[in-house]
């Protein structure tokens, strides 16, 4: 019975349309065992893109010159560098953030989150390179849980349903030195303000469980007309429970990322730029010691469309946090 109830809210939370799926700013639901504990958190996350498929360049996930941790310099950029695909098999492009996260719960069913983003952005095209950091967009939601059955006989059931807002708190305003501005994707901010939902979906059977999320985003363009396209994402992971004592629980997982958008927006027009159609999968390690937290994944690609722009060649995310242990709240 509850893998079929699994399954229907599977199907239930699978976005319905193709759409934009901001790996810079989006969001990384990692297996959360403390229910309605208020917490905070840093993550960092690497993506990376390189070789054109269509030319049969087989994707690297660490091609030379990426520094998957931090860029050299921060900021920096090459003589000669244009933004221009012409094939070359070294071309990538690596986008890095170093996230401040916060939990805060205002009742037992009422989460406020914020996220502080720095970005790292790198790409290297025609052997040239171009590296642009500083204070990413900042992102604010609520979250409320709509279906809170907590160790029911073993069975654990979890969703939750919200939104909120990204703000054009980064900077999309560098130039180059005649003045003219670097590419929107490279910059750390999009000076676009958007508005999303999600659902998340956390649901236990004794030591084996099932999150899926998915979120829609929508988003209006900045003063230069530019924008991303509105879109959804899909987020599953299949998670086994190991208890070590009683400080210790460790959580291996299998992680699935799906995303599918129509790119970027010039004055409300598809440009054909940065389309991206993918599915991300690989492992996971969560572990937690008492209120301690550490968050571990790897994701590569399993299913990719054929571009014209350097490929998707996976991720990796790490975070590390604390949950306190919250008994009171604002609202009953």
């Amino acid at each position: 019975m509850l893998s079929k109830q699994l399954l229907l809210l599977g199907l239930a939370l699978l976005p319905a349309q193709a759409g934009w799926a901001c790996d810079i700013c989006g969001c990384f639901m990692g297996i959360t065992p403390y229910d309605n504990q208020s917490s905070f958190s840093l993550m960092h996350r690497y993506r990376i893109f390189n070789g054109y498929q269509y030319l049969g360049q087989n994707p690297q996930f660490f091609p030379a010159g990426a520094r998957p941790v931090v860029p050299q310099p921060l900021n920096g950029t090459d003589a000669g560098y244009t933004h221009a695909h012409k094939g070359d098999p070294t071309d990538f492009e690596a986008f890095r953030v170093v996230e401040l996260r916060g939990k805060y719960f205002l009742s037992q069913r009422l989460e406020l989150n914020a996220f502080v983003p720095f970005a790292m952005n790198t790409s290297q095209i025609n052997g040239r390179q171009i590296n642009l950091s500083g204070l990413g967009d900042v992102t604010g939601f609520a979250g409320y849980h709509l279906i809170r059955n907590i160790e029911t006989a073993g069975v654990q059931n979890r969703l939750i349903v919200g939104g909120g807002m990204k703000l054009p708190t980064g900077s999309f305003m560098r130039q180059k030195a005649d003045g003219s501005r670097y590419p929107t994707l490279t910059q750390p901010g999009t000076g676009t303000t958007d508005g999303f939902l999600y659902a998340n979906y956390i649901g236990s059977y004794h030591n084996v469980g099932l999150s899926l999320n998915t979120s829609y985003r929508r988003g209006a363009a900045n003063r230069f007309g530019e924008g991303l396209a509105p879109g959804s994402t899909a987020f599953a992971n299949l998670f086994y429970r190991v208890a070590l004592g009683q400080d210790w629980q460790v959580y291996p997982s299998a992680q699935l990322f799906y995303e599918k958008n129509k790119g970027e927006l010039f004055e409300g027009r598809l440009t054909g730029e940065h389309a991206v159609n993918n599915a991300l999968l690989g492992p996971g390690l969560d572990v937690y010691y008492k209120n301690l937290l550490l968050n571990t994944s790897v994701q590569l690609p399993v299913y990719t469309a054929t571009t014209d722009h350097p490929a998707s060649a996976g991720r990796i995310v790490v975070a590390v946090g604390y949950s306190f242990k919250q008994t009171n709240y604002l609202f009953k």
